[in-house]
């Protein structure tokens, strides 16, 4: 069991969340208390829920908590193969009625979204510890994905942005940096960095 990492009871206890779990549970108690409705993600999670601890499983987290919470989830990703697998898993738990996938580019879907968005997730272009070119790719994409959705968040909108603990700077290096000159906090700095504009409790 793993209790200690574990999303339970939103997930079984036999889910390990590693290097996330505390970021997600942080993550969904803010959205609890914000009652969020419209939730967004670039890069849906390619392997449903195997590998949790090392890949997080996104997709399946905010869906379940979408169904638990009378929200609903828009995943976005270029990939189809990625579609498919975390479609497959959605199927299996019946949370089909929370999430829309979504095949295309992240950028023009999120410039061309048409509602308010109240949590943003961004984990799409990957990352690599070694190539620097990668890994600029990967910072200017976020940064460009935060910058294209920008006018669709809140001042009660939350933004999670995976990755950020690595050699460079990570995904949201960029990113948190335009956002920060915007007016945005950082709540969590930690694997994955949290930001908001409005005052956050303590959980």
């Amino acid at each position: 069991m793993f209790l200690k990492k574990s999303l339970y009871p939103l997930l079984p206890k036999s889910y390990n969340f590693g290097k996330r779990r505390n970021t997600f549970r942080k993550t969904l108690k803010y959205l609890e208390e914000r009652n969020a409705k419209v939730l967004v993600e670039t890069g849906t999670a390619r392997n449903g829920l195997n590998n949790t601890k090392s890949d997080g499983a996104s997709t399946i987290v905010f869906a379940a908590w979408a169904a638990q919470n009378g929200a609903f989830l828009y995943s976005v990703d270029h990939d189809l193969q990625a579609i498919a697998m975390a479609k497959k898993e959605i199927l299996k738990m019946e949370l089909e009625d929370s999430v829309e996938f979504v095949n295309a580019d992240s950028l023009p879907f999120l410039a061309n979204f048409e509602q308010k968005i109240d949590f943003l997730y961004m984990d799409s272009f990957d990352y690599d510890k070694r190539d620097k070119t990668q890994q600029r790719l990967s910072q200017a994409h976020h940064l460009r994905e935060f910058q294209a959705v920008k006018s669709k968040l809140h001042d009660n909108s939350l933004v999670l942005i995976d990755d950020c603990k690595l050699a460079g700077g990570g995904k949201g290096k960029l990113a948190i940096e335009y956002m920060r000159e915007k007016g945005w906090d950082i709540t969590i700095n930690s694997y994955q960095c949290l930001l908001h504009k409005k005052v956050l409790s303590e959980v």
